[in-house]
């Protein structure tokens, strides 16, 4: 989630909107995984939590989010194959704490495996994506995700590709993210970057580089730190709460 990256040649200036934007979203998922926990582990009564609209309106609203502005980074990035590498470790490390502490269910395939999937897909195809007009691959991707949101929702009779969003008999994750469909929203992001190139040769306009809200951005440069540490503090805090 954190991005500290710059262009393939030259080291642009850091985009501070961006780092403003994940920040807010971070206190969001922080926010979001307190109230789940207190909801669902610890026993506290959260009825308008428990509603499944609002979990999964709040749940997009900051995973949609997330992999929109990781492919959006794809266009500052230096070198996507190294991000690819990073968020493959840390989805690791995820599944490997929540599999061994087991609190709740175990993450696989979650969001920062999604992230690192997308990004090395962008990398591997990046030569045809600079050929596509962002305008239509922004469209295709949006309708693609939308037509495809389905997919892992359900349950099939094959093993083995969980991965790519075929989940199959007693497959669980704690934050499921498969390629199919969240390819797509990272794809879009990626073209939603390159379409602002397009129209504004010149570059991100000065009020996207202005740090306004320092606080936000610290969190937002630090996202993917914060990401691996907040739920463990959450319990933590929890743990003292109950006793």
């Amino acid at each position: 989630m954190s991005e500290t990256t710059t262009h393939d040649r030259t080291a642009p200036e850091r985009i501070a909107f961006f780092d403003m934007l994940r920040g807010l979203v971070i206190i969001s998922m922080i926010a979001f995984h307190a109230t789940y926990d207190a909801a669902y582990i610890y026993g506290f009564h959260v009825p308008w939590f428990t509603d499944p609209v609002i979990q999964d309106v709040w749940r997009a609203t900051i995973s949609w989010t997330f992999l929109a502005l990781a492919g959006w980074m794809t266009s500052l990035s230096r070198n996507n194959f190294k991000r690819a590498v990073v968020y493959g470790i840390f989805a690791f490390i995820i599944w490997l704490a929540t599999s061994v502490v087991s609190v709740d269910t175990p993450v696989s395939f979650g969001i920062i495996y999604c992230m690192g999937f997308c990004t090395l897909i962008y990398a591997l195809i990046r030569p045809v994506h600079e050929r596509i007009n962002p305008v239509i691959g922004l469209i295709l991707s949006l309708a693609l995700f939308g037509l495809l949101w389905h997919i892992p929702r359900g349950t099939y009779d094959v093993v083995g590709f969980s991965w790519l969003g075929f989940p199959g008999p007693g497959f669980a994750s704690g934050d499921y993210y498969p390629p199919i469909p969240f390819l797509f929203m990272y794809l879009a992001g990626s073209f939603a970057a390159k379409l602002l190139v397009k129209l504004r040769p010149a570059g991100y306009p000065a009020w996207m580089k202005r740090d306004t809200i320092p606080f936000l951005s610290w969190l937002g440069r630090h996202s993917l730190a914060i990401y691996v540490i907040h739920q463990p503090l959450l319990i933590a805090c929890f743990e003292l709460i109950s006793r």
